[in-house]
């Protein structure tokens, strides 16, 4: 499942539409849209969209061997 499927479930579960989340982030719409087209976010996007969708982001390194997240 792509990134952008993940925030658009959220979206639903939220009752946001794109509009909102963008107004939310201060950005455009179409800003909003182009990021969900290209399917790519930096770490500090993911985290502004995370906390405008009221949850949070964990992006983890987790070692094979062990399961640790780092």
């Amino acid at each position: 499942m792509s990134m952008t499927e993940k925030i658009k479930i959220v979206m639903v579960k939220r009752g946001m539409s794109g509009v909102d989340l963008a107004a939310r982030l201060k950005i455009t719409p179409s800003t909003l849209y182009i990021k969900f087209k290209k399917d790519k976010y930096s770490v500090h996007d993911l985290e502004k969209i995370a906390n405008a969708l009221d949850c949070k982001f964990e992006g983890n390194l987790v070692l094979n061997d062990t399961g640790e997240k780092v």
